[in-house]
């Protein structure tokens, strides 16, 4: 028996993501909470104040790093 999907089911090879969708725009406000959400991390006090240190350290590229 085959493990395939049919391909109905596949998406599109062509349909990628374009690059400008996959970053956060410079310039905007990324508050602590953005900075744990996109590390895949929980929203407790200990990982709220880790963000808060990395954006007073490196500003909202902190974010960009995070992201693809």
């Amino acid at each position: 028996m085959s493990t395939s999907q049919p391909p109905a089911s596949r998406p599109p090879e062509d349909r990628t993501t374009p690059d400008r969708l996959l970053h956060a725009r410079t310039g905007t406000d990324v508050s602590p909470e953005d900075l744990v959400l996109a590390s895949g991390k929980d929203l407790t006090p200990r990982n709220l104040e880790w963000a808060k240190r990395k954006l007073a350290a490196e500003g909202p590229a902190a974010l960009e790093k995070l992201l693809p």
